[in-house]
């Protein structure tokens, strides 16, 4: 029954409060209490995916090539659920040849973390898990002879960063294994870095957005004796600690694709027929590496 019409056959006091009540919600545009006329709630984040590939001129971890300084041809997969995020990333690797066997062809590494904010520092907490499909697992003993060694391993990792200025960024990260690669004990990576966007701009047509970036990091192995003895055997072939760092311009284009360009170097000494540093394989010296990257 309409109210208004009510009011009018049966003029009572319920009536006219009703009337009044019903002129009044509609008045200001909105029926009060009906859940067909509300605004919908906000729709809530869902989980976003994203994969990128790569082509490198070589892939270089920690200031060592890991492809005998050839190219690289590198890709991988994330997800990201609010503060939670996990992926893989794998890329081509060239480690020589044992008995006409090819000791280790292929990367992936598997992650996942938590991301989040304490007032202007922004955290991420995560584990990497390094592994090498189809490698045969072999290395150096703390005597220098060839023994089983195995390739994969897990690092955890704690990192905070915040922008010092306007799109000036520092950042800090640790990395730690209780059982580092060719299972040479504790291993303590911490590394340093700075990024800075700087002003967009206009170029062969089209948008381009650069940044420049450094990078220092410091990589150690605290466990005994033994442990480090095949660190340096099979890491660095000169000490059980070392220094890396890099620097370099990253152009942003087309709203997906980048181009980086960098300098690595390390302070490893290159000795004479040291066999993870003195050739091309796991060569350790100044090399200036391209990646092309498309993200999407």
């Amino acid at each position: 029954m309409n109210v208004r019409s009510s009011a009018l056959v049966a003029p009572t006091a319920a009536a006219i409060a009703l009337a009044l009540l019903a002129g009044t919600a509609h008045a200001d545009g909105m029926a009060r209490g009906s859940v067909k006329d509300a605004p919908p709630p906000p729709p809530q984040e869902r989980c976003k995916l994203s994969a990128n590939i790569g082509l490198a001129t070589e892939y270089v971890f920690r200031g060592i090539s890991q492809t005998s300084e050839g190219p690289a041809v590198q890709g991988g997969f994330d997800a990201t659920c609010g503060m939670f995020y996990a992926g893989v990333w794998a890329s081509n690797l060239d480690w020589g040849a044992n008995e006409g066997r090819s000791v280790a062809n292929i990367e992936m590494d598997w992650y996942g973390g938590v991301k989040f904010n304490t007032g202007r520092i922004a955290w991420d907490l995560g584990v990497i898990y390094y592994t090498y499909p189809r490698g045969i697992d072999i290395g150096l003993s703390s005597t220098g002879d060839p023994t089983k060694a195995e390739f994969n391993y897990v690092e955890l990792k704690v990192g905070a960063s915040a922008e010092l200025w306007k799109d000036g960024t520092l950042g800090v990260t640790g990395f730690f294994s209780p059982d580092y690669q060719y299972e040479t004990g504790n291993v303590w990576t911490v590394e340093g870095s700075f990024t800075q966007n700087l002003p967009k701009f206009m170029a062969f047509g089209r948008e381009w957005s650069p940044s420049v970036s450094a990078l220092i990091g410091y990589q150690a192995a605290t466990g005994n004796d033994t442990d480090k003895a095949r660190y340096i055997n099979n890491v660095t072939g000169d000490t059980d600690h070392y220094l890396y760092w890099n620097a370099g311009l990253t152009l942003g284009f087309l709203e997906k694709w980048s181009l980086d360009l960098r300098y690595w170097d390390t302070n490893i000494d290159r000795l004479p027929g040291n066999p993870s540093c003195g050739t091309s394989l796991f060569s350790c010296d100044e090399r200036f590496v391209a990646t092309l990257k498309f993200t999407y």
